[in-house]
Formats: structure tokens, sequence, C-alpha cells
């Protein structure tokens, strides 16, 4: 049975027009169809190998509008790609701006049963389609290596030649070709003349967070993100308690100073807000590590987690869908 690799397309900048060649910054996000993308990319040919190329356009947006909706198509187009036998793996077109929160969001809710046999390469460009040096294609081409690679399996992301974790990735600069980071857990490989060189094994499969049943529901848990700083206070957190409307928020993701330090007027908010049955979890501001728990027990009597704010905040709203 001949092989495919599937190509799904989200928009972003990699399909973004701009009217002249020289701008990389003035630019119109999500233009160009996956089909038109995968066109442009020179020697997929010689990598694919004989296998097939197939192409569907989830959505196209730019990605810093990127919304449950969208979500909840992407995840189950690839699962119904992933469940054909004759498909070997997933390389899906995103913007750079969420790209990591959609990466980890599929790293959690796909089923592990596909997840661990197959891989699903989040892939994306710093420049638009129209630039005079696009990175686009370059790096869809790197993701193609890295989805017909023996062996590969789980979310990860490529770009510059760099495979992240989905579980680690960070977008850490808004300009450069290269703008991802891992943190201290680094990264899982490199992409070099064609083939992945791994420093760490590919990621686990976990046991979805979520039924698929659950994904298609109308109504996702709200779950906000407050962040603590010098001078907060309780007023944006007392403010969605009070003025709930048709959505009312159903968790909140604290980003805290330090090891998670909240401070002492936003805090006694979120004190209140949480005897009302709000759920909030701490999390840390700080760019790397991870907030050391206290072994006598967390004294703000919050939720703690080991994940940055953003994808703390999709945890929360899929634990919450359960």
């Amino acid at each position: 049975m001949s092989q495919k690799i599937v190509f799904l397309g989200m928009g972003g900048t990699i399909a973004g027009k701009a009217a002249s060649p020289d701008d990389n910054v003035g630019y119109k996000a999500a233009q160009v169809g996956v089909q038109e993308l995968l066109a442009a990319v020179p020697g997929l040919a010689a990598v694919l190998g004989g296998w097939e190329a197939t192409a569907e356009q989830v959505v196209q947006l730019d990605s810093k509008d990127m919304h449950n909706v969208a979500w909840r198509a992407l995840a189950l187009r690839a699962m119904h790609y992933l469940a054909m036998p004759d498909v070997a793996g997933l390389v899906v077109t995103h913007g750079t701006d969420t790209l990591e929160e959609t990466a980890y969001f599929l790293s959690r809710v796909l089923p592990a049963g596909l997840l661990g046999a197959k891989p699903v390469i989040m892939t994306c460009a710093m420049r638009p389609a129209t630039s005079q040096l696009p990175d686009g294609p370059q790096n869809m081409l790197d993701a193609t290596v890295v989805a017909c690679t023996p062996g590969a399996r789980g979310v990860t992301v490529v770009c510059a030649g760099v495979v992240h974790d989905a579980r680690h990735v960070r977008k850490v600069h808004p300009y450069r070709l290269n703008p991802f980071d891992s943190g201290e857990a680094g990264p899982l490989g490199f992409v070099e003349e064609g083939i992945v060189r791994l420093v760490h094994a590919w990621p686990a499969a976990a046991i979805a967070a979520v039924p698929s049943g659950n994904l298609e529901s109308a109504h996702w848990p709200r779950v906000e993100i407050v962040l603590s700083h010098a001078g907060a206070t309780g007023a944006l957190v007392r403010s969605m308690a009070a003025h709930p409307g048709a959505d009312p928020v159903c968790g909140i993701v604290v980003a805290g100073t330090g090891n998670g330090s909240i401070h002492q007027d936003l805090e006694a908010a979120l004190r209140e807000v949480q005897a009302q049955g709000v759920h909030v979890v701490r999390s840390t501001r700080c760019a790397l590590g991870q907030i050391v728990g206290n072994p006598r027990g967390d004294v703000s009597h919050f939720g703690v987690t080991d994940l940055d704010p953003f994808k703390a905040r999709i945890a929360l709203m899929l634990d919450l869908m359960v």
C-alpha cells in the first residue's frame, strides 16, 4: 500500500502576502492555500521518495486570531487522517503567534493509539510567501523530512531546522527566522541535510485529555489568564465574576511572579472567585523553570502547574471539559 503524508493548512505568515517582495512585516497573513504552498516546496518529491503528498485547507487564519472552533476542526481532521492505514504522518502549516498553543492542544487531545505510531509535525514561517527569501518552503521540506523519518511519533514543531516537543516549545522572538526555544528541556533534534539528528527521544503519547465526542460539543469552558505584577489589583478578576454574561468564566490561570507568587490584592480576589466555584491555577511568568512546591503544601490553596500560563490555560480548559 502506497504511503502518504497529509498537509493540513491553518493559515499564518507562511501563507501571507505583501505588496512588495522586500516587505517582511507589512503583509497580510493567511492568503495562500496549502496546496499552493506545497507546490512551491523545492525537492519535495525527492524527500517523499515515492510517497504521495495530499493537502487540505482546514481554516485560513492569522494565528493571532486562533479560536476553539478552528482547534476543534483541526483535531477532528487530524484524527480522521491518522486513522487511515495509508497515512504515515501529518504536516500542519500554522502561524507562529499561537503555534505553541495549538501544538500543545493537539498533543493533549489526539488519541495515544494514533500519536504513538505516527507523527504530527507543525511548521510555519516568519516571512510571507511573497518574500524575496521566504523561509516557509524550507520549513515545510524539513517538516516533511521529519514526517518521513522511521519511528517518528507525537506532536512536534519544526522551524529553522530545529525540532521541538509540543510540551516545551515557546515563541521567544518576534522577528528572527528561528523564533522558538524549548527552554531548559532543549530541542528534540535537528534536521541536517535531509536527515533528522535526535538529541532526545520522540515525545511519548499521553492518554487523550478528553474523548473526541467532547470536542464536538457546542460549548468549551472559558478559561482566562491574569498576570501578577507590581501594583496588581483584583479589579479584573472581580469584574469577570460579577459580569459573567452568556459565557461565564470557569477557570483562571494566574501567571505569578518568581516562584508563582501573587500580589496580595490579586490573591484576595482570586480567593473570592474560587469560593464562587471558579477554578484557579498558579503558573509563573518566568521564561525558564517551573514552580518549586512547598513540602508543607501550597499555602495559596490554588492549583499549581508546571506548564507556562498559555499551555496551563489549555490544560485547565480540557480538564473542565471531562
